[in-house]
């Protein structure tokens, strides 16, 4: 590892030293599961809001063959701190209860609630574009650049129309691959992707069902998708920050088209509920940037 991947490990591990490191870590986790449920918001944006998106990144980018040379040679502690373990596996956990938690409740609201449902991940969305404006710089015209790149990916992508599924375990499989790559970068959230690939109620359904051929081979596919999508990612972010954060706040502003929660023909219902779970979602993050943001008060010995 370099100096500053070095330095980003001992600032992981003195971060959750402390019980109620771990258990800020967990709702971090939580919080990405539960923003990652629902096709708006992304669980990488939820990561940037809470602090840890290169954290993450950069310790799933660990997963190597060095980690595999440890493993097999029996040194598991090694192992343990090169992938910095203890964080990705008190994340996970979050993420899994966010994600179980989230299901039923995700799809009542779909089918009854849709217009303030995408309202409330609009809300978000901009909040959360506001909150990286300190991650580049505007006066640069490659950020500007990037930006427009971003936002013309996501405004595409929002465009496409859903399909419907072959459930193969194959097409679940890459499904799961293609929607863990969209959960780590922010801006493009894995539900809308399965969504658009045709299998989202599907997997929520498996997820509930406890249907477990399906929800291991989607797994399998989201560890593929991590372990190759991670390592062009460490490397943008290492080597090219600015413009990492530019594309991502692109795509956090393209994803609003396809949040619009008005684009079916029944016209503009539920307005006002709507414009409240708007606020609501810039509220939320907001609020989160503050409490994840706050750092314990440390003690003199």
């Amino acid at each position: 590892m370099s100096d500053n991947s070095s330095g980003r490990q001992q600032n992981s591990d003195s971060s959750i030293a402390t019980p109620r490191g771990k258990f800020m870590l967990y709702l971090k986790g939580v919080a990405m599961g539960l923003g990652d449920s629902v096709p708006g918001i992304s669980g990488g944006t939820i990561a940037v809001i809470t602090k840890i998106y290169d954290q993450l990144v950069f310790s799933i980018r660990a997963v190597d063959l060095r980690a595999c040379a440890l493993l097999f040679t029996g040194k598991f502690a090694l192992v343990w701190q090169h992938i910095n373990g203890s964080f990705l596996l008190i994340l996970a956990a979050g993420i899994l209860s966010g994600l179980l938690i989230s299901a039923n409740t995700v799809l009542f609201l779909l089918e009854n609630y849709f217009a303030p449902l995408m309202a409330f991940f609009i809300g978000m969305v901009l909040a959360s574009t506001w909150l990286l404006r300190h991650e580049f710089s505007i006066a640069a015209w490659q950020n500007v650049l990037a930006l427009l790149l971003g936002l013309a990916l996501a405004v595409s992508i929002g465009l496409i129309t859903p399909r419907s599924a072959e459930l193969s375990l194959l097409y679940v499989f890459f499904s799961g691959a293609i929607a863990i790559s969209a959960m780590i970068l922010p801006g493009l959230s894995g539900a809308f992707i399965l969504l658009l690939l045709g299998v989202y109620e599907f997997i929520l359904s498996a997820l509930i069902g406890f249907d477990w051929p399906y929800i291991l081979v989607f797994m399998m596919g989201c560890a593929t998708g991590l372990l190759i999508f991670t390592r062009v990612l460490s490397w943008m972010l290492r080597d090219h920050h600015q413009l990492s954060y530019g594309f991502i706040s692109g795509m956090l502003l393209g994803s609003v088209t396809a949040l619009w929660p008005w684009q079916g023909e029944e016209g503009f219902t539920m307005v006002l509920p709507a414009s409240l779970t708007l606020v609501s979602g810039v509220v939320v993050v907001v609020s989160l940037q503050r409490v994840f943001a706050a750092k314990p008060t440390r003690h003199s010995d």
